[in-house]
């Protein structure tokens, strides 16, 4: 039997998300189930056991047509030994045999990454990355991940740190990162960090400001709303996306100036305030870009959004020495 399917898995602190492709990368089927971390995460892996076993049988799919399944994961991602650790969102504090424990359960081969890389092979795949074998990518949330990819695979470094992006230097002795380093990227890109600014900001601005208004008034403050608020012109606030987008602009040409990619690409909720960061990130991009790879990189962003991190499994194990085995 023609082995043609892949499995896609995107383990997340609140939702697992399941897809069902083809081995060129179209989803046929997909689903998604609650991330239940209770007891210490010990429900997550039956869990997703279960609902795989289940829609196979649901959708009345031949295992034999399975080349593999891929999961991208929180926490630190031992690809050798099919393990994770310090996945806190997930509650998991003790080491996990993901890779044994779902082979064994559902008679599948299975890749493990990081699930930041996940998200970076989907979009190099299938997204803005457009199958191009040299794309780095930024994602950015409540922290800023980040994947690299050169001559078509994942860049993992001596102990699978690589592609930390977050953790670029772009303030030296800034913002205290949780890390323990100063001024990483994170603490400026994040959502969070883009409060941040939003608030040291306003208490030097002495104009008038909604943002600072807000703030001095201690109602919640989001990135969304800062962004909001300098697309109606909001001085402040559009001080403190220009210094969002400074900073971006400044990680990207490092990574620009390093790898020499086709495309740096971002995604992640952040990257929702779309074109109107994006040209600003482009701006200081250029300044900072050494010119060789300006003229040949391009920042784009993310075109995949949820599906990007089911779209990059699915390649983890669509490559998987594992499944070609």
């Amino acid at each position: 039997m023609v082995k043609d399917k892949l499995i896609g898995v995107d383990l997340g602190g609140t939702t697992i998300k399941f897809a069902i492709l083809t081995a060129d990368g179209d989803i046929q089927q997909k689903w998604s189930i609650r991330t239940n971390i209770l007891e210490e995460g010990a429900h997550i892996v039956p869990d997703i056991v279960e609902s795989i076993n289940h829609h196979l049988d649901l959708y009345q799919l031949d295992r034999d047509r399975i080349i593999g399944i891929g999961m991208g994961t929180p926490g630190t991602v031992d690809i050798e030994n099919g393990t994770v650790q310090g996945a806190f969102n997930l509650n998991w504090k003790d080491l996990q045999t993901v890779r044994k424990d779902i082979e064994t359960a559902t008679g599948l081969p299975l890749t493990l990454d990081n699930d930041a890389n996940a998200a970076a092979l989907g979009e190099q795949w299938r997204g803005a990355g457009n199958n191009d074998p040299e794309v780095s990518f930024i994602t950015l949330g409540t922290g800023v991940g980040g994947g690299l990819i050169n001559d078509g695979k994942l860049v993992h470094g001596t102990n699978g740190a690589a592609g930390e992006v977050g953790h670029m230097i772009v303030e030296p002795h800034g913002y205290l990162c949780t890390c323990g380093n100063y001024g990483c990227l994170e603490q400026y890109a994040s959502a969070t960090g883009v409060v941040h600014l939003a608030q040291d900001f306003a208490e030097a601005y002495v104009g008038n400001s909604k943002l600072k208004a807000m703030i001095n008034n201690g109602e919640e403050v989001t990135s969304k709303i800062v962004f909001d608020l300098a697309k109606e012109n909001d001085y402040l606030a559009n001080e403190v996306v220009d210094k969002v987008a400074y900073y971006l602009g400044l990680a990207s040409a490092n990574l620009a100036n390093i790898l020499n990619p086709s495309s740096i690409v971002i995604g992640g909720g952040v990257s929702a305030a779309g074109k109107f960061l994006l040209e600003r990130v482009e701006k200081n991009f250029k300044e900072f870009a050494f010119k060789t790879t300006r003229d040949v990189t391009q920042v784009k962003l993310a075109e995949l959004g949820n599906d990007a991190g089911v779209y990059g499994a699915a390649s983890l194990a669509k490559n998987s020495e594992r499944a070609l085995a």
